[in-house]
């Protein structure tokens, strides 16, 4: 076993949905929610979530979201 701490894997969340106004976070039908998956970066997940908005771009209403899951299971950790 080596002594070297391994990487620290930094996961991020990317989904959207369809919001019931542009301007706000609240979503039409939580049922209809596009988890599109779990990722071991911030850069992997930010790919994934441009390439998701651009597919939407045309939706105003549509929005994808990258959260930080790292923050949210080690929230003491920066």
């Amino acid at each position: 076993m080596s002594d070297e701490p391994r990487d620290k894997q930094l996961l991020h969340l990317v989904f959207g949905g369809e919001l019931e106004s542009p301007d706000g976070l609240r979503f039409r039908d939580l049922e209809a929610l596009d988890i599109v998956g779990i990722y071991p970066d911030y850069a992997s997940a930010v790919a994934v979530w441009k390439a998701k908005a651009q597919m939407t771009v045309d939706n105003a209403h549509m929005r994808y979201f990258v959260v930080h899951l790292h923050r949210l299971l080690e929230p003491d950790q920066q």
